[in-house]
């Protein structure tokens, strides 16, 4: 038994943590959410007293690798996932692809105005003032899409959108696919 995956890629501060919840709770089969964020964000780094991550730069690269090859693993063991990241460059898109393959999948590119990031990310209040910005101009480099949304519409209005295209993709499953980058939709 493999399990299937909607993949949501979009830069920090768009709405796709809030859009896994939500597909959660429609979709009819159980899907498990596997953020990055819930490893950066999360108890899973090492702190300092001052709660700063330590050594970070030796620490991130491999944290990322193994958040895809778990990706892989649940998937390996069954798990229907909701995968939600921001993917930085090729070598992830490479590595999630990897984990992907073989599988049933739908990928779901979120786009949101710049303005409407930045405002996001001050209101949160919990990521890095220009995280979104920097995000913004790499995240859709790496990988084409089945679908793509606007992160600003309501959340009822993009939920439903990826569950229709869910249901789509598992009548008409996608032959498997090699990564096509920037500017070319996956069908």
């Amino acid at each position: 038994m493999t399990g299937r995956a909607i993949v949501l890629n979009g830069p920090s501060s768009a709405g796709k943590s809030t859009l896994a919840r939500t597909l959660q709770g429609v979709l009819p089969e159980p899907f498990l959410v596997l953020g990055l964020d819930q490893f950066l964000f999360g108890e899973v780094l090492p702190r300092d007293a001052d709660g700063r991550v330590r050594e970070w730069s030796s620490v991130r690269p491999r944290l990322v690798a193994g958040y895809f090859r778990a990706v892989g693993g649940f998937l390996d063991a069954g798990n229907d996932l909701i995968v939600d990241l921001v993917l930085e460059d090729s070598a992830q898109r490479d590595q999630l692809e990897r984990a992907l393959a073989g599988r049933t999948v739908l990928r779901v590119g979120v786009h949101v105005d710049l303005d409407e990031l930045e405002r996001r990310e001050v209101a949160r209040g919990d990521r890095s003032i220009g995280d979104a910005r920097r995000d913004v101009l790499v995240v859709h480099a790496f990988m084409s899409y089945d679908l793509e949304i606007d992160g600003s519409l309501p959340s009822a209005v993009l939920t439903e959108q990826v569950a229709r295209a869910w249901t789509r993709r598992l009548a008409s499953p996608a032959p498997p696919r090699e990564s096509r980058g920037r500017g070319g939709r996956a069908g």
